[in-house]
């Protein structure tokens, strides 16, 4: 059986102690080393069984007591021979100690170089028949004697993992949030509202296990459908918020409180750009700080970037001279409608004409949709084509039961022309309890793009009702 002692240490060095006529004591733990994660990930941690249970008095804190989890606890181990230690450890990987910081192998109690104490999992091991019969068979063929002694094992804060110390501090049945995106050095969270009294302690608790972690942010609102940025709330460490990651191979660099950019996005935008040629033209409507744009780039497309945000537009140009492409990308500090019926307008006749691909995104899921309607008639005095014809990438969020159904139905108003049977929808990711992000695709059509009358659709109709009825349907 497991049995927790009630005695707190004000020394964070982890102690390990023999119960027996000689006391051994040895350092075990100076520093926490959790998995680490890279810059521009998604980090959750998992549980394993409680090895540890923590002292009550840290229930409720909101201010961070490091030594107040110091507890001592008793685990079994194994007297092993060192001439066989690293084969045993290597049978018993599964039933030793897993602790941040805490070796699984320590000296033994009369400091013989002939043997060493292997700590096992109290959870696993209680008695000496708890190991499996592949275990007990390796221990046999080793000629370790199956005789297990109690160890005092001293734990402490730089033993425990987040989850660990936040489900320790939080009110008892309340969610316990470890999960983060993960922006260069900068750990965003979105706290809920029965967990921001405790905002600092969590952010510390955070910064404290994820090595590279120097800021620890909270989004305070929802995100800005203008400039596309979160405002955000300093939780601990340092307000440097200019980050600098790494995604597909290209390096970003910017302002993170001043621009939109999601890490959980990089499969989608890696799938966009592989299906640019070089050679092709892409237009990015709403760029960013590049994610489309600059990899396009890099693979031989001619991009048109633009961005509304002055913020994101400066770290575009930044970051295209980062990666040394800002001869093959044009930049444009317009808004969406104002950049497809300006520079993309001027460059679509002459690129009709080649062979070359034409690709439009449109990345702005809250309102992207809302902005097809600046394609209809945008070539009416050009002569007819159906060559060539630039395929559009629309963003979009869904709340509807059949989110694709709602994405094709929305785009079909938007520009007044039915797109059922001339699209694709790709499902981007779940954002919320019922509310998907999807990307429709599309060639656009030769009716809207060469009408005569910008206000009208194929059949002669005026729109206004379709997209009334597409605001209600949102």
């Amino acid at each position: 059986m497991l049995r927790f002692f009630s005695r707190v240490s004000v020394s964070i060095q982890t102690r390990i102690k023999v119960k027996s006529p000689t006391r051994h004591r040895s350092l075990c733990s100076a520093a926490v080393r959790p998995a680490s994660s890279s810059p521009g990930s998604i980090v959750q941690s998992r549980m394993e069984p409680k090895l540890y249970k923590p002292p009550p008095q840290v229930r409720g804190m909101t201010s961070l007591d490091k030594e107040a989890f110091t507890q001592t606890i008793t685990v079994p181990a194994l007297r092993v021979p060192t001439g066989v230690l690293n084969k045993v450890v290597k049978s018993l990987k599964k039933s030793t100690v897993q602790r941040p910081g805490v070796p699984r192998v320590v000296q033994d109690a009369e400091e013989s170089s002939d043997f060493r104490l292997l700590l096992l999992d109290p959870h696993k091991v209680t008695s000496p028949s708890s190991f499996s019969e592949v275990e007990a068979e390796a221990l046999r063929s080793f000629e370790v004697t199956k005789e297990l002694q109690d160890y005092e094992l001293h734990l402490t804060y730089d033993n425990l993992k987040s989850e660990e110390v936040l489900e320790a501090v939080l009110p008892l049945g309340q969610d316990v949030t470890t999960s983060f995106s993960r922006v260069g050095h900068i750990a965003h969270m979105n706290l809920r509202d029965h967990q921001l009294p405790y905002k600092n302690l969590i952010g510390q608790v955070i910064m404290d296990k994820n090595p590279g972690v120097t800021c620890v942010v909270n989004k305070t609102n929802m995100i800005d459908s203008t400039y596309r940025y979160f405002k955000m709330e300093v939780l601990a460490g340092e307000e440097n918020m200019v980050a600098k990651v790494k995604e597909n191979g290209v390096t970003y660099e910017f302002d993170f409180s001043c621009v939109y950019w999601n890490p959980r996005l990089s499969t989608e935008h890696q799938r966009i750009v592989q299906l640019v040629k070089r050679g092709d033209t892409v237009f990015d409507v709403f760029a960013g700080v590049g994610p489309f744009a600059i990899p396009a780039a890099r693979f031989g497309a001619n991009v048109l970037a633009n961005d509304l945000n002055p913020e994101s537009y400066r770290w575009l140009q930044h970051n295209c001279k980062l990666n040394k492409v800002e001869s093959k990308v044009r930049t444009f500090n317009l808004d969406g409608r104002a950049f497809i019926q300006g520079p993309l307008k001027q460059e679509l006749p002459a690129l009709i004409k080649e062979k070359a691909g034409i690709h439009v995104v449109m990345n702005l899921p809250a309102l992207a949709l809302e902005f097809l309607d600046a394609f209809r008639g945008l070539l009416h005095l050009e002569a007819p084509s159906d060559e060539n014809l630039p395929t559009v990438h629309c963003y979009g969020f869904s709340k509807e039961e059949n989110p694709k159904m709602d994405m094709v139905q929305r785009a079909s108003c938007s520009l007044g022309f039915p797109l059922e049977k001339g699209c694709s929808v790709h499902f981007v990711r779940n954002v919320a309890p019922n509310k998907d992000m999807l990307c429709v695709s599309f060639t656009v059509p030769k009716e809207v793009l060469f009408s005569s009358d910008p206000q009208q659709t194929e059949s002669g109709e005026e729109p206004a009702p379709k997209r009334q009825k597409c605001e209600e349907s949102t």
